[in-house]
């Protein structure tokens, strides 16, 4: 695979890991610090064995850090650029919708 095509698949993947309303329900979550796996099952209402799923994706491509208390494992987000990767997305999305609202009020009128 040449190294331009190594470059693409990487940052493709790296994409799919965050590509699911569950893990960025997680990261959104984790902006404001730490928190167990039973803090996440509660605040997110996902069933505890999905949760570790999505955990074990987001840690494997270095978005998230584990530690482990006794038998209680907490999460938090490794590396906070992540959310300069996604606060991007948000406001194009944002803009998107306001063209749409936009489209839709003058439809509305006619």
């Amino acid at each position: 695979m040449a190294s331009e095509e190594l470059i693409f698949k990487i940052k493709a993947d790296f994409l799919k890991s965050i590509a699911s309303p569950v893990r960025l329900a997680v990261i959104e979550h984790l902006k404001t610090g730490e928190s167990s796996v039973g803090q996440l099952v509660k605040a997110l209402g996902v069933e505890q064995s999905s949760l570790s799923k999505h955990l074990s994706i987001l840690r494997q491509t270095g978005i998230l850090a584990a530690r482990q208390e006794k038998v209680t494992v907490y999460y938090s987000v490794k590396d906070k650029d992540i959310y300069k990767v996604l606060r991007p997305i948000a406001d194009m999305l944002r803009k998107k919708l306001q063209e749409s609202h936009t489209v839709l009020d003058h439809l509305s009128r006619k």
